[in-house]
């Protein structure tokens, strides 16, 4: 038995919308990763090779740029090692619990809580840089690894108050009543039942919270300067009075973005698992 033409009409549509489709996938996949590939084929460039035009693609592969950048490298990879994990661990430390007190015992004012510290995020940077930058001074955390790790605290800690809450909220409160009629406390709801059902959902604020910290370059630049200068921060410090040395900042610029490359390559099952953690019942 033959389809009749309404449907053959139907699946070449379908068909042809398919292929359209996937032809505009790829399409915005190359064009998210035409920067990085650029990025990574200057980085093994040399100078003249990196700025010449029309650009060079034909060139033999040199490692001198990354052997320029590595010294200066590894003090500010350390430097953010300490401040994305010390800031999300932070965040974590202070987010979790109010978190989890506005979605399992809210308040009349728990709506207004959660928009305020929301709306805290609405906030320009360039606004608030001089009384933080006179605020750091006065507290002596100006340049320091503590003072870098307090100001992305208070940058995802709004991240992690919201993220965890709508995660939380999608717990059914039937598991919290019977566990207090088990005789469970408070703090036995919150270690034993919020955080384990949570899981993926802490994975999934964690990987961002690490991103933004690790990308986050305009208070970096403007608190630090030497000693917590993070990786963000040294990669500015290609461009001097001398000129901009492409092929060096591309090959730092490579090496800064390799790390959370390779850990959004591990952890992005965990990642999709979590942001996706609630969406279907």
């Amino acid at each position: 038995m033959t389809a009749s033409p309404f449907i053959r009409n139907v699946s070449d549509r379908h068909r042809v919308r398919n292929i359209l489709l996937t032809v505009l996938t790829y399409l915005l996949a190359a064009a998210f990763l035409f920067p990085l590939v650029w990025m990574f084929m200057a980085a093994f460039k040399t100078e003249a090779q990196a700025f010449a035009a029309p650009p060079v693609f034909s060139f033999t592969p040199i490692f001198d740029n990354f052997e320029r950048a590595l010294p200066g490298y590894l003090p500010a990879l350390k430097n953010s090692l300490v401040a994305a994990v010390g800031s999300t661990i932070l965040a974590f430390i202070l987010g979790l619990p109010a978190a989890f007190a506005l979605a399992v015992y809210p308040t009349r004012r728990a709506q207004g809580v959660l928009t305020w510290m929301l709306s805290t995020k609405f906030m320009p940077a360039v606004g608030v840089i001089v009384p933080l930058f006179l605020l750091f001074r006065n507290l002596q955390l100006l340049d320091t690894l503590p003072g870098l790790i307090l100001m992305y605290t208070t940058m995802n800690l709004p991240l992690v108050v919201w993220m965890m809450h709508s995660y939380m909220t999608e717990i059914p409160f039937a598991i919290y009543e019977a566990a207090k009629v088990d005789g469970a406390t408070v703090g036995q709801e919150f270690f034993r039942i919020a955080l384990p059902l949570s899981t993926p959902g802490m994975a999934a604020t964690a990987l961002l919270c690490l991103i933004f910290a690790w990308n986050e370059v305009f208070f970096a630049l403007n608190l630090t300067s030497s000693d917590a200068a993070p990786l963000s921060v040294f990669i500015g410090s290609f461009k001097t009075s001398m000129g901009l040395f492409w092929a060096q900042l591309s090959a730092a610029a490579v090496l800064t973005v390799l790390p959370v490359l390779i850990f959004g390559w591990v952890a992005q099952r965990q990642l999709v698992r979590g942001l996706s953690f609630g969406a279907v019942k």
